[in-house]
């Protein structure tokens, strides 16, 4: 599949057909729908069935914020996507994969103030260097487009408009903190004071990231404003929001009665259904980059309100360009988003709320990945692990990155880690070892033995072969529907090992020495394998297949064409297109910060404790049977016999020691080490942390983990744990695991060991 150029938004102004169309499309929707706002209240089910996967279909990808670089994180959400619209074409879909810069709001505002330039010249580019990233990864852009454009402003105003006339939207006093040097209320991030909680300096007005408490910037205590200084006072401004518990009983129809989403998405949506959705607010004080509210002087529409409407507005965009019509996509067709976990509120509640309302068709999907961590830890700067897009492509080619996420990703929520080893591994003994090379050994063998031709071949020859083929190409294209890549890279894996398999066993070097008809027979049935695996695997990589198509003299293949064999064909000249990585995987792991420190030589993970036993030969001792996510079951023996009841433990999330020698504890061998506090008074209690997976890793900022593939006791002991406020501390800082802090409840202050 080629690679295709990636659009570029038009900064200049648009001309007035333009503006004529979208007014035009816009009223078409309104006179569709015109009672379709009244009709949320009362839950009809014509407004909560999800459309089937038919007709014309548009693919998002969440929207980037033109407020700096393209990450690897990032990159997870647009390589998945890209798979999925690059699958439904390769299957003869009608799809385009939209999306678009997402361009307001205060940081952006602020920044390009700091920087001295307008804000249009910071989203300008940041637009073109997401763009560059983006064509660089192979992410094949259908539009990408901004949200700071007459498109969007245009379905804004009507979605607000649509709002106001179901009386779904109203007005209130709201007290807000403001900067009087400033002249600005101030959002969340600029403003820090102390944690109203635990009390903990220079936190920012939304969340404490030393106790994870939430609130509002009018409860920090002693708090300041983060672009001067000065101490803000508090002020009432009038503000729009928007009523979601309106709408409770049709998103928890919709949601209940949707098959597709995710199990756990719906879980988690519907508990906040249950818990009772809250009004949101929809409006901002000025200064503030984005959409003036009609009819106000100094109200601007939330960033968040006209994000998502950048879908619409980009696709509107490339039906404007391509003479089509936006119905066919946002009335008569199928929506699917990829988002990560982190927005699902917004994307599973708000938005369907809002497209309920306007009379737009509701996502016929939602798929929600987790989030990257890089060696086990949360990217961060402090710790080496943050890697931009850009570094990343000065080092490695993109479709090894494309091809491990794909190896990792399934249609679950699950975070993905970026461990660097297992990274070399995959490329260098499954893409490498075991798919390129099959190609280029046997392409090569018949450019030096049959001058470049392969010959039709029987079908019981095929069958006798193949061991299954069909089917598991089926299988294949049933793990894209799926978006489970992970399955679909196993196996046309599986394919292509088949494919060495009958290489190597029917010997062609040696057989074209007796049987020359025979071993071109066997070489042509390998070629035509090479012709499926490269449309099998074009969704993932998309140059390599194109390379490989280019060797074998086709080109526009389409999923109809597997399965279908060469005959009498001419092939062109075998290339090698990817080779083994050597050092240069290293060039992008973390530097040596921390690496001194004794916590880094430390594997600490969470596991939930599966069962508990006494020990049959200890009376004060337990053992506990322990899971570890990846890393597997451990038996675990501790001295907790004393201080809880078995049923007290089982089911909690506990930190172990995965990397500590085994050892031998009167008789039964414990494989890792479980954590747990004591104070002066002799109590003890576990550390815990409940809202963990199992197999997560446990961190120190600042500190770079690169633990041992052993450590014995001694060497763990030089780690010094202690539990301030009941809060394991490690040199005066927190251990961690992506979600939250590691507590012990029983322990206010003592000892780890």
């Amino acid at each position: 599949m080629a690679k295709k150029a990636v659009p570029k938004a038009s900064t200049k102004k648009p001309a007035k057909k333009s503006s004529i169309i979208i007014t035009k499309q816009i009223k078409q929707i309104s006179k569709k729908n015109p009672h379709a706002a009244s009709l949320i209240p009362q839950c009809k089910p014509t407004l909560v069935k999800p459309a089937k996967l038919s007709g014309k279909i548009v693919v998002t990808a969440a929207l980037p914020y033109a407020n700096g670089p393209i990450h690897l994180g990032h990159m997870v959400e647009y390589i998945q996507a890209d798979i999925y619209s690059r699958f439904l074409k390769l299957a003869g879909k009608e799809v385009i994969y939209c999306c678009a810069d997402d361009t307001h709001g205060t940081p952006i505002e602020i920044n390009a103030m700091k920087e001295g330039i307008a804000p249009e010249q910071l989203i300008d580019r940041y637009h073109r260097e997401h763009q560059q990233d983006f064509s660089d990864f192979l992410v094949a852009f259908d539009n990408f487009y901004s949200t700071n454009s007459p498109e969007n402003k245009k379905y804004a105003e009507y979605f607000f408009k649509k709002l106001q006339e179901a009386g779904l939207l109203y007005q209130k006093d709201v007290e807000l903190t403001y900067c009087e040097k400033c002249s600005r209320f101030l959002p969340d991030r600029y403003v820090k004071g102390r944690c109203p909680k635990c009390k903990t300096d220079d936190q920012y007005g939304d969340v404490c990231e030393k106790c994870n408490a939430t609130y509002t910037t009018t409860d920090l205590v002693d708090p300041y404003c983060t672009i001067c200084g000065t101490t803000p006072v508090r002020k009432l401004s009038r503000h729009y929001f928007f009523k979601l518990s309106a709408c409770s009983d049709a998103l928890k129809n919709w949601i209940s009665n949707h098959p597709k989403l995710q199990k756990e998405v719906k879980h988690y949506v519907l508990n906040w259904v249950n818990e009772g959705l809250k009004d949101w607010c929809i409006s901002r004080d000025g200064p503030y980059f984005g959409f003036r509210i009609p009819g106000e002087d100094d109200k601007y529409f939330y960033v968040w309100l006209d994000a998502p409407i950048g879908y619409i507005a980009s696709t509107t965009n490339y039906t404007a360009r391509h003479k089509q019509d936006i119905d066919d996509y946002w009335k008569r067709g199928s929506v699917i988003h990829f988002i990560g976990k982190d927005i699902i509120y917004f994307h599973l509640l708000f938005w369907p709320a809002e497209l309920m309302v306007t009379g737009f068709t509701l996502p016929e999907n939602i798929i929600v990945h987790g989030h990257l961590t890089v060696n086990g830890e949360k990217m961060s700067k402090s710790r080496g692990t943050f890697i931009t897009a850009r570094e990343y492509l000065k080092l490695l080619p993109p479709e090894y990155l494309r091809f491990y996420y794909a190896a990792n990703l399934s249609h679950t929520m699950s975070d993905i880690d970026l461990n660097f080893d297992d990274f070399r591994n995959k490329v260098n003994n499954e893409l490498v070892a075991d798919l390129a090379n099959f190609t280029y050994r046997t392409l090569s063998f018949v450019n030096k033995n049959f001058d470049s031709r392969v010959t039709s071949f029987s079908p019981k020859f095929a069958e006798k072969l193949g061991q299954g083929l069909p089917r598991l190409f089926q299988a294949i294209r049933a793990a894209y529907e799926d978006v489970n890549f992970r399955e679909a890279v196993k196996l046309i894996l599986e394919a292509s090992s088949l494919g060495n398999k009958v290489f190597q066993e029917n010997e062609p070097w040696k057989l074209v020495k007796t049987d020359k008809a025979k071993a071109q027979e066997v070489v042509s049935f390998c070629a035509s394998l090479i012709k499926d695996l490269s449309i099998a695997v074009a969704p993932i990589l998309p140059n390599f297949s194109t390379q490989v198509q280019q060797q074998i003299t086709v080109r526009d293949l389409s999923w109809k064409d597997v399965g279908v064999p060469l005959k009498d064909h001419t092939i062109g000249e075998a290339k090698i297109v990817l080779r083994k990585l050597e050092g240069e995987i290293d060039r992008l792991k973390p530097g040596p910060s921390g690496e001194a420190d004794p916590f880094a030589k430390v594997d600490l993970r969470v596991g939930k404790i599966l069962e508990v036993k006494k020990h049959p030969d200890a009376e004060k001792l337990f053992v506990e049977v322990v899971d570890l996510g990846k890393l597997g079951k451990r038996i675990i023996v501790s001295g907790l016999a004393q201080y809880y009841h078995p049923d007290e433990l089982v089911g909690k999330h506990v930190v172990i020691v995965a990397n500590l020698q085994p050892a031998k504890l009167r008789g039964v061998e414990r494989q890792g080490m479980l954590l747990a506090g004591e104070d002066a008074a002799g109590n003890v209690g576990v550390l815990e942390a409940p809202q963990s997976d199992s197999g997560s890793q446990v961190y120190v900022e600042g500190i770079l983990s690169k633990p041992l593939p052993q450590i014995i006791i001694k060497e763990f002991e030089q780690v010094h744990i202690n539990i301030e406020s009941n809060v394991a501390v490690y040199k005066g800082k927190s251990l961690k695991t992506e979600f939250e802090e590691i507590v012990c409840d029983r322990i206010e202050r003592g000892n780890v060991h």
